[in-house]
């Protein structure tokens, strides 16, 4: 596994794209499929979900609570301590449609001390939601991505390269190493990604953001040893999507890489960003974790219901 981050030069002259499939790392797909499959399936389909009024338990030293929001986003609560990953409570994501409602308003999230952000890409920094989080908040994020949080009413940005961290006496976030890419629009190759690691009075949770499998989920296991693994599951198909996601097979492989005790899945049935169908990947783990006698480890979590752990 590689130590350090892929670097790129932000200075360097971009060639224009050829084609629509050069903007995306694997050549997904041509502009009739995306269309066909993401935008005009998507438009057809009638949004389901609830969105509820959440009641957050009372949390005393070690306790912890997820929330699933949707998607890759997520409310982490400590006691003392309230963290979003990734938010985003978009309807539309341009001409992608939201499938799922968000778990909960965001009027009703509870004060916010901590914002992590894996990547640049839309549907995990998106701004709008950034701008309607109360303030003051620190925002932590990969290399290459401070200047698109500048006026989103962070009190204060931190960047981070793999494997270094940020704390203070309670809490301490490291980024991790992943396999995806970070752009945000067609080559500004110099933006970070990965996922996070997120520690609380001897809790330790990682957020794996986007990533395809790698033999780094060894590592990152070794170095931290998370008790609880947010994992993709979605996006995985055709094959070629697998370069930058996983699907629930491999995603159960990071797993057992991990030696982690709880699997919380997430990355589906929100957006259509791929071919399998909506509900296929919560399935499709669910067989597979019975068949690995795992089923009681997989956490599937009902959007906008806190959970403790």
């Amino acid at each position: 596994m590689d130590s350090q981050p892929p670097t790129g030069s932000p200075e360097r002259r971009r060639r224009i794209p050829r084609s629509f499939k050069e903007l995306t790392p694997s050549n997904h797909f041509n502009p009739a499929s995306f269309f066909h499959e993401m935008v005009w399936k998507a438009f057809l389909t009638r949004r389901t979900g609830s969105t509820k009024k959440p009641t957050f338990p009372d949390l005393h030293d070690a306790d912890l609570a997820l929330t699933w929001i949707g998607h890759a986003s997520f409310l982490i609560q400590f006691a003392g301590l309230n963290v979003l990953i990734d938010p985003n409570f978009a309807n539309w994501l341009f001409l992608l449609k939201r499938l799922r409602r968000p778990g909960l308003h965001l009027e009703d999230l509870p004060p916010i001390d901590l914002v992590l952000l894996t990547h640049a890409h839309f549907d995990h920094f998106h701004k709008p939601t950034l701008r309607r989080i109360p303030a003051p908040k620190i925002g932590i994020m990969p290399w290459g991505c401070g200047n698109l949080a500048k006026h989103l009413g962070f009190g204060r940005i931190v960047e981070l390269r793999w494997w270094e961290s940020f704390s203070t006496d309670d809490w301490k976030v490291t980024l991790v190493p992943a396999r995806h890419w970070g752009a945000r629009t067609l080559r500004d190759e110099h933006r970070g990604y990965g996922g996070f690691i997120l520690e609380h009075r001897g809790r330790r949770l990682y957020h794996a953001g986007d990533s395809a499998y790698f033999d780094g989920f060894i590592e990152i296991g070794r170095r931290h040893d998370p008790e609880i693994a947010l994992l993709p599951i979605g996006a995985y198909f055709p094959d070629s999507f697998r370069r930058v996601h996983m699907g629930p097979d491999e995603a159960l492989r990071a797993f057992g890489d991990l030696g982690s005790r709880w699997f919380v899945p997430m990355h589906f049935g929100t957006f259509k960003l791929s071919f399998e169908a909506m509900e296929e990947p919560a399935r499709w783990l669910g067989d597979l974790a019975r068949e690995q006698g795992v089923a009681e480890r997989i956490r599937l979590l009902e959007e906008g219901i806190p959970t403790r752990f």
